[in-house]
């Protein structure tokens, strides 16, 4: 009889830190990450597993792993050392992430969409590092302590995929649980590039976090990424003003297969 080939394994995951465990010298990008959202659910790691790249399987916190709708904007995207982009370079993004452990135990982020409202850097992302970027019609609003972020597919589609996501921003966060620092505190994502895994390591300062509380939230970017769509509130709803991002040239993995 055949034999049936062994479940992809992981390393011993690296600790959850709320600071970066590596140094980024020499970046390959630059870029800030502004008035994030972070909503989360929970999922089942074997519903998960099979949307994840070669060589990875869910990272878990307690037994389950989760299904992050982040929303923010992008500011000055730069390469190098260069001076960010201020047009092209800035623009609101909302992205569907999964959770990742490598062979080596690097944790990390898997994107299933991410949908930005420049065609430029979508075009640029989707060849140079084969990141599922889409275009999108979006807009990030504020009035006082409420962020409203829409979004719209525009190309390759399913077109009309969309996010209508409101928070009212909270009170600051002194200490984060071990859960949202597993949530937030993610120092690499992993990727499939030309049949390899790939790890992109990331850099920037402790997150400051707040508590948000969820006004409205109508979306259907979790389904078209492959993935149930919720049930329920998140069990995480967290906001940050922001970060300075720095990303260092990819690492390796083991072969995909």
């Amino acid at each position: 009889m055949p034999s049936t080939p062994p479940e992809p394994s992981a390393g011993v995951p690296e600790p959850i830190t709320a600071d970066p465990p590596h140094h980024t010298d020499r970046p390959l990008l630059t870029q800030s990450w502004l008035d994030l959202t972070f909503l989360h659910w929970a999922a089942d790691p074997a519903t998960v597993a099979p949307l994840l790249p070669a060589g990875t399987v869910p990272d878990t916190y307690e037994g389950l792993t989760y299904v992050g709708l982040v929303a923010f904007r992008m500011h000055r995207v730069g390469w190098f050392r260069l001076p960010g982009v201020p047009y092209l370079g800035s623009f609101p993004e909302t992205n569907v992430r999964l959770y990742s452990v490598d062979a080596r135990g690097r944790r990390g982020v898997v994107f299933r969409s991410l949908d930005a409202s420049r065609l430029i850097p979508v075009v640029a992302a989707r060849s140079a590092f084969r990141l599922p970027y889409v275009w999108s019609r979006m807009s990030v609003r504020r009035d006082g302590p409420t962020l409203t972020y829409t979004s719209r597919r525009r190309w390759p589609g399913p077109r009309g995929a969309h996010s209508t996501i409101s928070v009212r921003v909270g009170e600051p966060i002194p200490e984060p649980t071990g859960l949202e620092h597993f949530l937030t505190a993610r120092w690499g994502l992993h990727s499939a590039f030309a049949g390899r895994l790939l790890y992109l390591p990331n850099t920037h300062p402790r997150w400051a976090l707040h508590r948000a509380e969820l006004l409205g939230c109508d979306e259907d970017l979790i389904a078209a990424a492959g993935l149930p769509a919720p049930v329920g509130a998140p069990v995480s709803v967290l906001y940050s003003p922001g970060v300075p991002v720095r990303f260092d040239r990819p690492r390796p993995g083991p072969a995909a297969r």
